[in-house]
């Protein structure tokens, strides 16, 4: 569909910018921003799933139950990979509407599979390995919408598509748990589970974790066919793009997003567990979506921030404040299976939430300005057409960074809850992972301060 392809685009003119380009822009990124809702939600519906399996007649070991809960953020990790090169090869609209239905293999697959207490543990880690093409999507709705907006408005663009779109991942820690509390769909949902704990038995319909989606998945597909646009100037083969793994600073940013989106995602995905793990007295999935509330909410002001003070000011300090986070979990974990205090375990919580919601706002306004600045160095005093395509490189480079780093970071969602089985398999509680957590922070800070935030940075943005 030739009408939805831009020929001419240039956020970078201000005339242009304001007559035309602000409009489509803002279009194409609220369309965006519920598929990628939809997205982060089906990647951590798992989360929810897994805590309750058990109770409806499922089987499942405590390191299975981990397994399940890390598998997601695994796939979408690995597919971060390769959907982070796709907007330039397939266009933005194309793979935005495509990547969108793709969801509906794994909600569909979910409200059938965990109807049966006989399906084999097997099916649930398809099931699992499916969810992850949620985690997917957001390396290539970062790439695309990063084309859109001029260097000024990156930050705040890339801020409120990314912290919206993890909306998704509170949000299904909210809904879920009140829908599968009543047969929502009536016949068509399906008989109720007994879901049992101790002398407590009541009805459940755990299918309509997957199926409350389908609806809402099927009309965002379709908006964004029908919304959204292609860049002509973001055309780019693969082998155009791959000039990023021969950056030194795309393998930097990618540490230290690890750092903060990799903390947001796996403490996200191993909150549940853990709560349930540490204080088997609280009911976990009532304070579950919290943490990844005040992540995803806060993720903007890491993006505006860093627009005003600088992407890499803002990520130094916040590490700084993750690795106080972390102190205080320790200190409010039980030891010993005895003592420990909840609330405050849960405060310093989302404590590390917050800190690592802005420093994924933060760390994802770095990387634009240091490919724009990289390339226009080299360009510089070469003449204006050597400026511009500068501009249009740094832009691709960008957008294929944005991407790769994204699928980098999401690793963390699988191995902070696997973190945590091993240390709890081994030494019968967390706080070895929790140690090892803090390690890797400093090295962030580290990076972080001696690359972009000191006086003489090779690299300050």
């Amino acid at each position: 569909m030739a009408t939805h392809v831009l020929t001419h685009w240039n956020p970078e003119d201000a005339t242009f910018w304001e007559s035309e380009g602000r409009a489509i822009a803002s279009r194409n990124l609220w369309i965006s921003i519920p598929s990628l809702t939809l997205a982060f939600a089906v990647w951590m519906v798992w989360s929810v799933v897994i805590v309750n399996l058990p109770n409806v007649g499922f089987k499942f070991s405590t390191k299975e139950l981990f397994w399940l809960a890390a598998l997601p953020s695994l796939c979408g990790a690995t597919l971060r990979i390769f959907y982070s090169f796709m907007v330039p090869i397939f266009g933005g609209r194309r793979w935005t509407a495509i990547s969108t239905a793709s969801l509906l293999l794994p909600t569909l697959g979910i409200g059938f599979a965990v109807k049966d207490p006989s399906t084999s543990y097997s099916i649930f880690v398809v099931l699992a390995l499916l969810c992850g093409f949620g985690g997917g999507n957001f390396a290539s709705s970062m790439a695309n919408i990063n084309f859109f907006f001029p260097k000024a408005q990156k930050g705040t663009a890339l801020g409120l598509n990314a912290g919206l779109g993890n909306l998704g991942v509170s949000l299904v820690q909210f809904v879920v748990p009140l829908v599968i509390t009543a047969g929502v769909f009536g016949a068509l949902g399906g008989e109720p589970q007994a879901w049992t704990k101790g002398a407590e038995v009541k009805q459940m319909w755990l299918q309509n974790a997957g199926l409350i989606w389908v609806p809402f998945i099927a009309i965002f597909a379709i908006a964004a066919w029908f919304g959204m646009n292609d860049l002509a100037s973001a055309k780019a083969s693969f082998s155009d793009q791959a000039v990023i793994f021969k950056r030194k600073h795309n393998w930097i940013m990618c540490w230290l997003y690890l750092g903060t989106f990799g903390s947001f995602i796996g403490y996200s995905a191993g909150f549940p567990l853990l709560i349930k793990s540490q204080f088997p007295q609280i009911n976990a999935l009532s304070y579950a979506w919290l943490g990844p509330l005040v992540g995803a909410l806060i993720r903007p002001l890491g993006g505006w921030l860093s627009d005003k003070l600088g992407g890499a000011r803002v990520t130094f300090w916040n590490f700084i404040a993750m690795v106080a986070g972390v102190l205080g979990v320790l200190y409010f974990l039980p030891q010993g299976g005895q003592g420990g205090n909840f609330y405050g375990f849960l405060a310093t919580f989302m404590l590390l939430f917050t800190a690592a919601g802005i420093g994924n706002g933060s760390t994802f306004r770095m990387i634009p300005v240091i490919f724009m600045n990289e390339r226009q160095r080299e360009a510089a005093g070469k003449g204006r057409e050597a400026e511009e395509q500068a501009v249009r490189d740094a832009n691709k480079e960008a957008a294929a960074v944005l991407g790769f780093s994204s699928a980098i970071g999401a690793y963390g969602g699988f191995f902070i809850p696997m973190s945590y089985g091993i240390s709890l398999s081994m030494t019968g509680a967390a706080a070895a992972a929790l140690y090892m957590f803090i390690v890797f922070y400093v090295t962030c800070i580290a990076m972080t301060w001696w690359y972009y935030a000191r006086r003489n940075a090779p690299m300050p943005c």
